[in-house]
């Protein structure tokens, strides 16, 4: 199987994935824990996982990449593939120094080194490298470079397969915001990211109209010809109505692309929904946050990307609590469709009912649903969006 044979195929679903447990993700997850998890994905239909960075003295990409080898030899059956991220950063970025957007970090190039290693040594498992995440778009104030170095690093892969120095088959890209990819205002279009377009094997965009209840609100208030409908329905057409942002943004990345004279798969990288939050998409803010609204997103994603034919590394599988550590209630901590104590979030209910995660564990627990899997009680927690404007 090539990343050719994988995106896009509706029988390999994907998924963002990373296995930290704790505050600090100097406290790593064990091989047994990353096994734990794989199986997990695995009974929940997961084919292919992401990841972000190779990042020293942090093994986690590596300890991932090992525990799917393992359990392939135990299980003949088993099939896990990796987008094996490589974390890129600007000058400066990540210190009390003033970030240099036009210059890029000197670990970027042993970032680089230390995924092409990994790529050689399980070239059954890994099928995609990404240079970069969301490391060109313009609100990335700590980190984000100018698209020639990821276009610089793109390149460097693109000849390391010419020269039989990585996998011909392997793809590469760069997973970033839509409007990254051109899809947005034009201040983004130069020629650079055209360059970087016809480079990459795939184009990887990012939407996330979760963050747009704040951002722009506008598609997610509740119009007056809505007014009288039920709560549940209010609900409902505002869920589909985040759908057809992420579609629009889809498309106009897609457009883009095909103003350019180019013509190649464009996949999701990154979409999700998460279920508490305590900060701008809260009961405070935009009200978009809580675990029914999230099975409402996952549920109508999968169906359009099925049909679609488009891979959508749905964003993610497990919570993760090092994100926001001062803040255990903000958003960027709840984008999981299980806790991390191994609950499972209404978006997977059904399939907790269908027996699939029956005799598997994560730290331990047995896989129960959230809320004692009682509907009653989820949802006093989920409310009605704004009236618009």
């Amino acid at each position: 199987m090539t990343a050719k044979d994988i995106l896009g195929n509706s029988e390999y679903l994907a998924i963002s994935y990373g296995g930290y447990r704790a505050i600090s993700r100097e406290i790593q997850p064990t091989l047994d824990e990353l096994k734990d998890d794989m199986k997990l994905l695995a009974a929940m239909g997961i084919k292919v996982i992401r990841t972000y960075n190779v990042q020293l003295p942090l093994p986690h990409a590596a300890n991932i990449l090992k525990a799917i080898r393992e359990l392939k030899q135990e299980d003949s059956n088993f099939e896990m593939y990796v987008m094996l991220g490589a974390w890129i950063d600007c000058l400066n970025a990540w210190t009390d120094q003033m970030p240099n957007h036009d210059v890029e970090s000197p670990h970027n190039a042993s970032e680089i080194e230390r995924a092409v290693v990994l790529a050689n040594k399980y070239p059954d498992i890994v099928k995609v490298v990404a240079v970069g995440n969301e490391a060109m778009v313009k609100w990335a104030t700590s980190y984000f470079v100018q698209p020639n170095i990821i276009l610089k690093w793109v390149n460097y892969l693109q000849e390391l397969k010419k020269a039989k120095k990585l996998p011909k088959d392997l793809w590469i890209t760069s997973s970033d915001d839509f409007a990254s990819w051109g899809g947005g205002e034009a201040s983004y279009h130069c020629e650079d990211l055209n360059q970087l377009i016809k480079a990459v094997d795939y184009i990887s965009m990012h939407s996330y109209p979760y963050h747009n209840t704040h951002y722009n609100p506008e598609f997610w208030g509740i119009p007056e010809e809505e007014h009288s409908l039920s709560e549940l329905e209010k609900i409902d057409n505002a869920m589909k109505r985040a759908l057809e942002f992420t579609k629009n943004q889809y498309e106009c990345t897609l457009k883009y692309m095909k103003s350019l004279g180019v013509h190649k798969p464009v996949h999701i990288g990154e979409t999700g929904w998460a279920s508490v939050s305590n900060d701008f998409y809260g009961h405070n803010g935009s009200k978009a946050t809580d675990e029914y609204k999230q099975g409402l997103y996952y549920k109508l994603m999968r169906e359009w990307t099925r049909k679609a034919g488009i891979s959508c590394f749905y964003f993610e599988a497990f919570n993760e609590k090092w994100k926001d550590a001062p803040n255990p209630k903000g958003s960027e901590n709840h984008f999981g469709l299980f806790k991390i104590n191994g609950e499972a979030k209404y978006p997977l209910w059904d399939l907790v009912d269908k027996g699939v995660f029956k005799g598997l564990y994560r730290n331990g627990n047995p896989i129960r649903k959230t809320y004692n899997g009682n509907i009653e009680e989820l949802m006093p927690n989920v409310l009605v969006p704004p009236a618009k404007n």
